[in-house]
């Protein structure tokens, strides 16, 4: 069976209406779920707790679309 990792994270951003955090240091990891629902759940549980914040953001990265399992080296192999 294929796992699709997920990664929840999130923290204060410049501006709401973008994507960049104000101090990457400062970045709160909430964790890696084995699939989307776990992912979500944990999401979701993150951002209610900072809904007051309008600066505070979560998101879900698709870690499993970092690597091609089909590709004898994937993009992120060939970096390091």
């Amino acid at each position: 069976m294929v796992q699709r990792l997920h990664l929840v994270f999130g923290g204060e951003l410049v501006n709401p209406s973008s994507n960049q955090f104000i101090d990457v240091s400062k970045i709160d990891i909430v964790g890696i779920y084995p699939n989307y629902a776990a992912a979500f759940t944990a999401w979701k549980a993150a951002a209610q707790r900072t809904v007051d914040d309008a600066h505070t953001r979560y998101f879900i990265a698709h870690l499993h679309r970092l690597r091609d399992e089909e590709r004898e080296a994937s993009p992120t192999e060939e970096l390091g």
